[in-house]
């Protein structure tokens, strides 16, 4: 596999900066990488250059995240129709009239306001731990979100607060991994270092509260996946208690052709199962770019022992 290097760039959205990394062949197509809460694209850092010999990747850091501009919250609404509308301008400015998605967490929300605005765009969705069900919601992680969003109080806010506190983040990077010791903390320090910024505790409980909005746009989604039949690869930290596995299972209701796999991971499936990820996003975009929505699901099981990892038991749903 040719090794791509990585570019790091920004483009200025709206008088934004917006930050982005690309790699890969400039006439190849396109698969951009949309980042959760609270993460960046320094989330997609291993699975690049496992992408870019046959891939154009990109995946930018959305407003409020990573190394893209943090407009104060006084100046700026920070709600996921303004990311997603920064988000498909970014789209516009780079020439991306064709395009598969990679959608996780916050991602998942944003990525799909673009299929619905421009559905002609999306070639294929790649979704990890990014949810669009009701079913995909754990119970215990979203109770205190929940809550803020019936009622914005500051009795409300504070157990939200420690969602994105240095031990929150924490969690949701080696909550349910079988091995934490394979989670580098630098991921984790990362995202806590960014998220310790001027500012930033706001922004950040902004956006959380506008997560009802998604929940009103959910049977859009699901009528955007009846009617388009786009080609939809789910591979999902099975352990992960934010976004749990019936809302992979669920995608099958409009996708009946969904493939399906549950990877014994959590939230950040990435930081333990990047190569296992990388193959199976190879193969669906391979036979669905070429083929389009084709009958066919590839089972975990069928992988040869070296892409899945012996140790590395997964779940394939046909």
């Amino acid at each position: 596999m040719a090794t791509h290097r990585i570019h790091h760039r920004t483009v200025t959205v709206r008088g934004l900066d917006v930050y982005y990394r690309e790699a890969g062949p400039a006439d190849a197509p396109v698969l951009l990488l949309l980042h959760g809460f609270p993460s960046s694209s320094h989330m997609f850092r291993d699975l690049i250059p496992l992408l870019a010999d046959r891939y154009r990747v990109i995946a930018p850091d959305h407003i409020g995240f990573g190394r893209s501009a943090t407009p104060d919250p006084a100046e700026f609404r920070y709600t996921f129709d303004e990311l997603a509308g920064i988000t498909e301008e970014f789209t516009d400015l780079l020439g991306l009239e064709r395009y598969a998605l990679y959608i996780q967490d916050y991602g998942a929300p944003i990525g799909l306001r673009l299929a619905l605005a421009r559905p002609e765009r999306v070639t294929a969705i790649v979704t990890q731990n990014g949810n669009a069900y009701e079913e995909g919601l754990g119970a215990e992680a979203w109770a205190p979100v929940l809550a803020l969003i019936e009622k914005r109080t500051p009795q409300t806010e504070a157990p939200v607060r420690e969602i994105y506190s240095p031990e929150g983040i924490k969690w949701q990077y080696l909550h349910g991994v079988p091995d934490p010791t394979l989670v580098s903390p630098d991921a984790y320090e990362h995202d806590t270092a960014r998220i310790a910024r001027p500012g930033q505790a706001e922004i950040q409980l902004d956006l959380i509260s506008d997560y009802g909005a998604n929940f009103a746009l959910y049977p859009a989604f699901h009528a955007y996946f009846r009617e388009s039949r786009v080609p939809l690869l789910a591979v999902w930290g099975a352990h992960d208690e934010i976004f749990v596995p019936e809302g992979a299972l669920a995608f099958r209701r409009d996708l009946p052709e969904a493939e399906i796999h549950l990877l014994p991971a959590g939230h950040f499936a990435l930081e333990t199962h990047a190569d296992q990820v990388a193959a199976l996003i190879r193969d669906f975009l391979a036979r669905t770019l070429r083929h389009g929505n084709g009958p066919g699901s590839l089972l975990v099981a069928d992988l040869p022992a070296r892409v899945r990892g012996a140790d590395q038991p997964m779940c394939g749903y046909p």
